[in-house]
């Protein structure tokens, strides 16, 4: 309330100081033009310094005002740049993880080339189980894409497993690292057969089982290559699968087992290339009895044994899946 006051007392102090201002100037004018001319000069010398300083101050007023416009106008440019950024970087982030998949889909066209007598389709892998290899994983082709049980599936250059469900638009693939798998094999050199056994543990260290080699004439070294069997069941002949990397004399000195190197990479999968061909195998008078033992489920621990070194088997549910 007393700062009220205070200021009505000033205000009403200034309009009394105008007023009589205003009348002096008045009074000065009507007496001559000699005492109007002593006021001009007087109101001259006063005025000029008041009029140099709102004019300073005015321009500094300008400046500043003038600054504030510049500094918003920069920080609306830097916004728009910041935001140009933003989309150069989204931008650039995309031309790269296209150039990645532009790269691996060339490799997939490479690789339908090596197996031209097949008919492929690519596919995405949409989803696997848990942990960091893709020891089961799904892809988004399915029946209505010609796609079925024991299809053949092909990633980076070589074998990654086979169909073991399908559904209109999508499919189950268990690879050839899955514990439950073993797959028919030989040495492409020499064609001696053996067989590769899925272990996830193993495959930690980049590596696959080799189990059941035939090497009598002991002609197959480390870096010979090993591609699928001819006498599958399942998996098409001569795909490869990896190269050898240890080899060492089983107890019983008439097998061999080791491990391989695959040339699938199974812990960064994302496009993979479906053989649409299903292998047509029958079986002979001679080994049909074998076959049905090969069907029958056992543990992975019998693959050691040195009977039927060229069979194959599968720990649930049948062989090479």
């Amino acid at each position: 309330m007393r700062e009220k006051r205070s200021q009505r007392q000033v205000g009403s102090r200034m309009i009394i100081l105008f007023s009589v201002l205003c009348a002096f100037l008045i009074i000065v004018s009507l007496i001559g033009p000699e005492s109007t001319g002593v006021v001009h000069r007087a109101a001259g010398v006063v005025m000029t310094p008041i009029q140099k300083g709102i004019n300073t101050f005015g321009g500094w007023l300008g400046s500043i005002t003038e600054n504030f416009r510049d500094a918003a106008a920069l920080r609306e440019e830097n916004e728009e740049l910041r935001e140009r950024v933003d989309t150069l970087t989204a931008e650039n982030s995309q031309l790269v993880l296209d150039k990645e998949e532009l790269s691996r889909l060339r490799e997939l066209v490479d690789l339908s080339k090596t197996y031209e007598e097949y008919e492929t389709i690519g596919a995405h892998v949409i989803s696997k189980d848990s942990g960091n290899w893709f020891s089961t994983f799904t892809i988004d082709r399915g029946t209505q894409d010609g796609v079925r049980v024991d299809c053949n599936v092909l990633g980076g250059a070589g074998l990654v497993g086979i169909v073991t469900d399908a559904g209109p638009n999508w499919a189950v693939v268990r690879s050839i690292i899955d514990d439950n798998s073993n797959v028919s094999a030989m040495v492409s050199a020499t064609s001696d057969t053996c067989i590769i056994a899925g272990n996830l543990q193993l495959i930690d260290t980049g590596s696959l089982s080799l189990v059941k080699l035939t090497d009598r004439d002991n002609k197959v070294h480390v870096g010979d290559k090993v591609v699928t069997s001819n006498i599958s069941e399942k998996y098409l002949p001569g795909i490869l699968i990896g190269y050898i990397s240890e080899l060492g004399n089983d107890s019983n000195n008439l097998t061999k087992s080791g491990q391989i190197t695959p040339v699938a990479d199974f812990r960064h999968l994302q496009e993979v290339l479906v053989i649409k061909d299903l292998k047509q195998y029958i079986a002979s008078p001679e080994n049909s009895r074998t076959n049905v033992i090969n069907d029958v489920e056992r543990p992975a621990s019998a693959l050691a044994a040195p009977d039927n070194a060229g069979g194959e088997e599968e720990q649930e549910g049948g062989d090479e899946e």
